[in-house]
């Protein structure tokens, strides 16, 4: 019974990552000539108070490129707030008598926010997916819980939506999706999709994740061309502590595929003096554990960091990739939500990030985030 109730706990609050950060949305569910219809979604508050830096992107988000470097960071004016309520989302999910589920879920982040954005949309049936939904190459199971939209550095693949066709049959799943990469100095071309492959189960107070992907990386001018394969691979689990306390960590190695390496920002490869296609590698983990107190109430603390190899690429990219350019970044954060009646959360949460070019140059930056979401 104990580790029945672990593995709840745990799949539980994999779910609450998914629907983006606070506690678990609710929805309004009805049925109507054997079709199981839900309208779920939330509407959100975020606040942001930039202590050194002026670091928010949308939804308050920390913008870790937004951080200035060298001397730079000493000519920072500081202090700067902000809100919005562009994580609000609403979404629509039904299955019909045959067992076939369709999706379709939207926020308001788009065009840089207030513009609808188009999150899931995707058909269902007997473990096939089509559609656009959450990357195969993506888990939630070693989040910690965050306010910021965005979370941490490091996290377990691409951590976001793309366009696939995918099967699942037990914890296995592959698919074939629209490749996410980019190439410094040159216009990249997609041959072939994205291929992955991805574990995910639980055993007792564990949960656990592991997927590989595969991506063609090139470029085709008419006249000249090359390409080299990309690949990633990560790792991710939960240990259930206690009923009360988790911990929970990632670990991603790229070689090709910095999309995949979560928060890198840069380039999966770049087109050298040659025309040759010359992959960038990197690397990223993070570790966080969760402490529910009771009454509503929860603490969380993590760590998140990521690292790309750039010095190759700065030797022999032609200028497409700099000394100036972010070859890592990582944060700590800690933060208290509170939810004092159903479907309501709120919480405040302290942030800190740093950010180093290739050069050297490092820079930090300290904030405050506030979040009230109201789910239905």
């Amino acid at each position: 019974m104990q580790s029945n109730k672990l593995r709840m706990a745990i799949r539980a609050t994999a779910a609450v990552a998914v629907f983006g950060m606070a506690g678990q949305a609710s929805a309004v569910s009805f049925d109507a000539g054997g079709w199981n219809t839900s309208i779920y979604g939330y509407a959100s508050l975020k606040a942001s108070y930039d202590i050194d830096e002026n670091a928010a992107s949308s939804t308050r988000s920390f913008n870790y490129n937004a951080i200035n470097v060298g001397a730079a960071e000493n000519n920072e004016p500081t202090g700067y707030f902000g809100a919005d309520a562009f994580q609000s989302r609403i979404g629509v999910k039904t299955t019909s008598p045959e067992g076939v589920t369709f999706n379709v879920e939207g926020d308001f982040r788009g065009g840089g926010g207030g513009s609808l954005r188009l999150r899931h949309a995707y058909g269902s049936y007997n473990g096939v997916l089509a559609g656009q939904t959450w990357s195969n190459f993506t888990s939630f199971v070693g989040n910690t819980s965050t306010l910021d939209f965005d979370s941490l550095p490091g996290l377990a693949g691409y951590q976001s939506r793309t366009a696939q066709l995918r099967y699942t049959t037990g914890p296995f799943s592959f698919s074939a999706e629209q490749p996410q990469n980019s190439l410094a100095g040159g216009v990249k071309k997609d041959g072939m999709p994205a291929l992955t492959a991805r574990i995910e189960d639980s055993s007792g107070g564990m949960s656990y994740s592991a997927a590989v992907l595969a991506q063609q990386v090139g470029y085709d001018t008419g006249t000249t061309d090359d390409s080299t394969m990309g690949f990633a691979t990560f790792v991710a689990g939960k240990l259930a502590v206690t009923d009360m306390i988790t911990i929970q960590g990632t670990l991603s190695y790229t070689d090709g595929a910095s999309s995949y390496l979560y928060r890198s920002g840069t380039a999966s490869a770049y087109v050298d003096g040659s025309g040759d296609v010359e992959a960038i590698s990197g690397y990223g983990g993070s570790i966080g554990a969760g402490f529910n107190i009771g009454n509503g109430r929860s603490i969380n603390i993590g760590y998140g960091m990521v690292e790309v190899d750039l010095d190759d690429a700065v030797a022999d990219s032609g200028g497409a990739i700099t000394a100036g350019d972010t070859e890592s970044v990582s944060a700590v954060m800690a933060n208290y939500k509170w939810t004092p009646v159903k479907n309501v959360m709120m919480g405040v949460e302290y942030q800190y990030g740093m950010r180093e070019v290739q050069n050297g140059d490092d820079g930090d930056a300290s904030r405050l985030l506030f979040a009230a979401q109201y789910n239905f």
